[in-house]
């Protein structure tokens, strides 16, 4: 038995992952397929879009050929995603042939930027959404049923989904993810969410506290906030909410600081009052927003894990300029410094481009000496992939050879699973506790689940405890990328 850890970057193992969900009363008879790319984010939305769908009386399918609507939800921050999401786009067509009835639409990030060609020019699809309109998902599959095409990729300033109860898709029922906020305000030259998710608006903290009070009510012990830039989060009480209820100060949680705002260090001290055994994770954190608050608020409470995604994406001020990362070297190691003063014990992952525009052989060195000072847990390498529509693309010649940027690639990668596992054995000889998501991929003799700082640990079953509940496991020994130890 396999059960699926959340992650917040592009997990190879569940992209293209279907959705299957228990059948609700409300059932029409109507079938419906979703097939989900991308980051953590995608993933959520699908699972908002599930509940909105489910409401209207769907029940899910895991055959696209027995579907009445299919729906793939994208992402275009890589160029080989949106290949893989066009070639199955065909795949569905040509199972449209034989159910001409058969709704078949694009979802979230890939939407406002290809709807036409989705649409008119290769008319692969009937219905193109964008990730702040799915509440209208309703309406326009109404409209294909009436021999529409349709789409609605508008971007909103107020569309949280702060009042729709996610339903959770292929879960182990112990971990879940929480959006706190939609959109982002950071324009970096490389990237197209801005422009296709909006932007950047906060979720009302009495909505995101009652549902991960609702999950730990519901057995999971595991909450990830989840958010572009989740240190930009910001509500005000004057905010109003989506279908027009604002919220006062009386009617936040108590935990909410000073009634002028709240701001994310305020926020993780709500979300960890919840329960002591509601472990909580977030994800991503920017370096220019990232405040010592927010770390002393980590420190405080033990159920607060003690792990950063951090992404640095180039060690070079300059090429960060070009970036429009808004930060520079020296700024970054100052975040970085203050991590390792408030919380010795905390891991940092990251995320890092090769082969930026213009990017000369010293300034890659650059990237690989932030790596030695940092020596990350973990890192996300990718090659610099230019995006039609980012500043970058407007601004830059992509003039790196694909074979320099592969090197340059290679060579950051070779040093990361260096440090990578020297991180892992820093934690070999110590107990940690952890919380037993399931049984490890290898064998059903084995339990596995993570640690504080977001190690994967594997130590063999004990009947007496069971996934969901926590255990103090002995870390023996360590692959390249596992902790192998025993419960104490």
């Amino acid at each position: 038995m396999e059960f699926v850890l959340p992650d917040k970057a592009h997990d190879e193992s569940r992209q293209g992952e279907a959705l299957m969900l228990e059948q609700n009363d409300k059932n029409n008879g109507r079938k419906l397929y979703i097939e989900s790319y991308g980051c953590a984010m995608n993933f959520s939305d699908s699972e908002i879009v599930a509940s909105i769908l489910m409401d209207k009386g769907f029940e899910t399918t895991s055959d696209y050929r027995n579907a009445d609507v299919v729906f793939i939800n994208t992402c275009s921050i890589r160029e080989n995603a949106e290949q893989r999401v066009r070639n199955r786009l065909r795949e569905f067509g040509i199972a449209k042939v034989k159910n001409p009835g058969m709704v078949v639409g694009v979802l979230g990030c890939m939407a406002e930027r290809l709807k036409s060609k989705f649409l008119e020019e290769e008319k692969l699809v009937d219905v193109v959404v964008g990730p702040d309109a799915y509440r209208d998902l309703p309406n326009l599959i109404d409209q294909v049923d009436d021999g529409q095409r349709a789409v609605n990729v508008l971007l909103s300033r107020e569309e949280t989904y702060a009042d729709i109860n996610p339903v959770r898709l292929n879960s182990n029922g112990i971990n879940a993810f929480v959006s706190i906020m939609r959109g982002c305000d950071n324009m970096c030259s490389f990237c197209v969410v801005p422009f296709t998710r909006g932007r950047e608006r906060s979720r009302d903290p009495q909505s995101i506290v009652k549902e991960c009070t609702d999950l730990f009510n519901a057995g999971y012990r595991e909450v990830t906030l989840l958010g572009q830039n989740v240190d930009s989060y910001k509500w005000s009480p004057s905010q109003t909410l989506p279908e027009g209820k604002g919220l006062n100060e009386e009617s936040l949680p108590s935990g909410e600081v000073g009634g002028a705002f709240v701001n994310f260090a305020q926020l993780l001290e709500m979300v960890a009052l919840i329960h002591p055994d509601l472990r909580i994770r977030f994800s991503t954190s920017h370096p220019k927003d990232i405040t010592d608050e927010v770390l002393y608020t980590m420190k405080k409470h033990d159920n607060i894990c003690k792990y950063i995604h951090l992404p640095v994406q180039s060690g070079n001020s300059r090429v960060l300029e070009l970036m429009n990362r808004t930060y520079d070297r020296e700024w970054y190691m100052n975040r970085v410094d203050a991590i390792n003063r408030i919380m010795p014990e905390c891991a940092i992952s990251t995320d890092i481009i090769a082969g930026f525009c213009t990017e000369t052989e010293e300034e890659h060195a650059d990237t690989l000496s932030m790596m030695d000072y940092v020596k990350y847990d973990y890192a996300y390498m990718f090659m610099y992939s230019e995006r039609p529509g980012t500043l970058a693309a407007k601004r830059y010649a992509d003039d790196i050879p694909e074979a320099v940027k592969n090197r340059r690639l290679q060579e950051i990668v070779a040093k990361q699973r260096e440090y990578s596992h020297y991180r892992l054995q820093g934690h070999v000889g110590k107990v940690h506790r952890v919380l037993i998501e399931g049984f490890s991929k290898k064998s059903d003799k084995d339990y596995c689940g993570r640690n504080d700082q977001n190690a994967m640990m594997v130590f063999p079953v004990d009947e007496r405890f069971k996934p969901g509940q926590y255990v103090n496991v002995f870390a023996e020994s360590c692959t390249t990328a596992t902790l192998l130890g025993k419960i104490v």
